[in-house]
């Protein structure tokens, strides 16, 4: 296959003209990493296609001790992800591109492919349903995910899917919940867990599995190859889930049960210790009108004790692993920023590393490797130890940005409430900027790193100010601050918001008369919510927003968490926060945006606020203030390249026209 010299593989300058979305969508993003026992780093980094269809992902070697730069390893069109350096050397990784060895087929799928150091690349194993790497064991052992339609094996799997594929039959026999997730249908297909081993022969670890057992289960294998750890989920009475962890032993495939789920909590994420000893889990309790959900973080052994709750303080965890010492890493949202924690045999804790947030924590000796970000930094690689900071040359640098950021802080009702506040460079009191309140979705996420679905500094570039903050229901600021608000009260989110927003706008570099409100998923229920409870805003974005509550909480792949927390007996709770009870009220200007495949919040929400807005519209329709910008092919996030361009050009031409007075958005996009 030709491409490229390796040897030109110098990342391209870094990125400052924030006002071309095109060329910002284009820029390469680094995804994750992979550490071997060696020191050898890998990234996976993904970048548009030419035509801006899809996010295409290739692997780069690192320099570990940042002094090269970046080298490209791989180059087909389907692209390569999921890196994992094993013990003695070898890339593996997972892609749908042609098997140079094979016959072809028009329905590839992702198969796992071995590059050595030396050599090229070929396939290890491949399955009908597809292959995703879950770990991989010291002799190389690989531990994978794949699925098979009900009622068949892995033997007769590819002519079953053949025939179906030849019949056109979409048909899906349901026999409980749930149905859907996020952007595809449920049921369809028996998730399992394979072994592959070092010569590529598969193994089904649990040829019983049901339709929901291994349903984006988690799981791991042990470092010595002799056990697997992973979620196990059960269907419960009204339509509700139960997920606890099992162990399977990989000699026998006798399943025993470690930790079981039940209606007070799930269990998820187990992670080997690399002796063996020790399981670390973690588990989150059930949400019900009063509380939400909480994580907590368990070290459970494998042998005699019993588990241990890691004290983490306010973080709140994204992931962890264990390096060769028995310490665990773990890294999390932390005061509107983020932390790496380690946790030792010995049971203390430190803080090995904070203020920006960290992701795809990798492991080599003593030296721990991490994507780092915050607000104006977009992931990008680093070492932590033993030098500490140390940023590693990879593509997708930014260069400058056209504004800077700023930490603002209030309290509202005796709690400390901050924003992170982006502001266009030159902002002065004889032209003060327009301010963008942006809330953010969940409502358990926080605004500490950088986004490249909704980057604050695409606005900036136009002269917008823009304020992040995070209110109640914020991670990163322990149990306390996620129930905060709960059971998801917009008056609470919006009266420490517009605090913040009314401490910004005292400042005479900000123009008070010229504001606008953003969220999407949450954050755009609480757009719908604001746009019917105050006329202060000159246009309201709302993207992926929850309207009539008693209908989207029955149709979300999500209902049943949303009808045990929401339950129907609550009419003053539906009367007060759902956002179709103030329909009534809106005066502002609104534009709506939402994907066709979004199970999380299904389109239906948008299609019936749309039809709101516009039959209660009462002037001449050509006049019609409100917009609606329909993504057929995109579910709860805009992940097409174009699409991106078209949804960000969108949302700042219709600011632009509402807050700043600019030219009306065209009745045929020209973007």
């Amino acid at each position: 296959m030709p491409h490229p010299d390796p040897a030109t593989t110098s990342p391209e300058p870094g990125f400052s003209d924030f006002t071309d979305i095109d060329a910002f969508v284009r820029l390469p993003r680094v995804t994750s990493l992979t550490a071997g026992p060696d020191g050898r780093l890998v990234a996976a980094v993904q970048q548009p296609d030419d035509a801006g269809a899809r996010l295409v992902s290739s692997l780069w070697e690192l320099d570990p001790g940042g002094m090269r730069p970046a080298r490209r390893l791989t180059f087909s069109e389907q692209g390569e992800s999921s890196p994992v350096l094993t013990r003695d050397g070898d890339l593996l990784f997972t892609s749908a591109r042609p098997d140079p060895a094979g016959e072809g087929d028009d329905e590839e799928e992702a198969a796992i492919w071995r590059l050595p150091e030396r050599g090229e690349a070929s396939v290890l194993a491949a399955a009908p349903g597809g292959l995703a790497i879950r770990a991989v064991a010291d002799d190389g052992t690989v531990l994978a995910a794949t699925s098979v339609l009900p009622g068949g094996d892995l033997d007769d799997d590819g002519e079953r899917r053949r025939r179906r594929r030849e019949s056109r039959n979409s048909a899906i026999w349901h026999t409980g919940m749930p149905i859907r997730a996020w952007d595809h249908e449920l049921d369809d297909v028996s998730p399992r867990l394979v072994l592959v081993s070092p010569d590529g022969n598969l193994r089904d670890l649990a040829p019983d599995a049901e339709t929901v057992s291994l349903r984006d289960a988690s799981a791991d294998l042990a470092p010595d190859g002799t056990t697997v750890a992973t979620t196990w989920t059960t269907r419960a009475r009204g339509g509700r889930t139960r997920t606890g962890v099992v162990l399977i032993d990989v000699a026998t495939g006798r399943r025993t049960t470690l930790a079981p789920g039940a209606d007070t909590h799930d269990w998820t994420a187990p992670a080997f210790s690399r002796d063996g000893r020790w399981l670390a889990l973690t588990r989150t309790t059930t949400s019900t009108p009063t509380d939400t959900s909480y994580s907590f973080l368990e070290i459970w052994p494998l042998t005699d004790g019993d588990p241990v709750t890691v004290d983490l303080g306010d973080l709140t965890v994204s992931e962890y692993t264990w390096t060769d010492a028995g310490t665990l890493l773990v890294a999390g949202d932390l005061h509107s920023s983020g932390a790496i924690l380690a946790f030792a045999p010995d049971g203390t804790v430190r803080t090995l590393a904070r203020d920006a947030v960290y992701s795809a924590l990798a492991v080599s000796g003593t030296a721990v490797f991490a994507l780092g970000s915050d607000i104006a930094t977009p992931p990008r690689p680093v070492r932590i130890e033993p030098e500490n900071g140390l940023d590693l040359p990879a593509p997708g640098q930014v260069a400058s940005l056209p504004g800077t950021l700023e930490r603002v802080e209030t309290e509202v009702d005796g709690a400390t409430v901050g924003a992170w506040l982006c502001r266009p460079t030159g902002t002065n009191t004889t032209d003060p900027a327009p301010v963008m309140l942006w809330i953010h979705g969940g409502p358990h996420i926080s605004y500490n790193a950088w986004s490249w679905r909704w980057c604050p500094w695409l606005a900036v570039a136009r002269g917008y100010a823009v304020l992040m903050p995070d209110p109640a229901m914020s991670t990163g600021y322990g149990h306390a601050g996620l129930n905060r608000g709960w059971p998801r009260r917009a008056d609470v989110v919006y009266r420490e918001c517009e605090s913040l927003l009314d401490l910004v706008l005292a400042r005479p570099e900000f123009d008070e008369t010229r504001t606008a409100m953003l969220g999407a998923s949450f954050g755009g229920f609480m757009a719908n919510w604001i746009a019917g409870h105050t006329d202060r805003f000159r246009a309201v974005v709302s993207h992926a927003g929850l309207w009539a509550l008693e209908q989207q909480h029955r149709t979300t792949d999500a209902a049943a968490s949303k009808m045990r927390v929401h339950p129907a007996e609550q009419a003053a709770w539906y009367e007060t926060y759902s956002p179709d009870r103030a329909v009534a009220s809106i005066t502002t200007p609104m534009l709506l945006t939402h994907g066709n495949r979004d199970y999380r919040v299904p389109v239906s929400e948008a299609l019936r606020l749309w039809w709101e807005l516009v039959s209660r519209w009462d002037g001449d329709p050509e006049d019609l203030p409100h917009r609606f910008l329909q993504l057929t092919s995109e579910n709860h996030w805009v992940l097409t390249p174009s699409n991106q361009v078209t949804w960000n050009e969108t949302v700042l031409a219709f600011c632009d026209q509402h807050v700043r007075g600019g030219e009306p958005v065209p009745d045929v996009l020209p973007w």
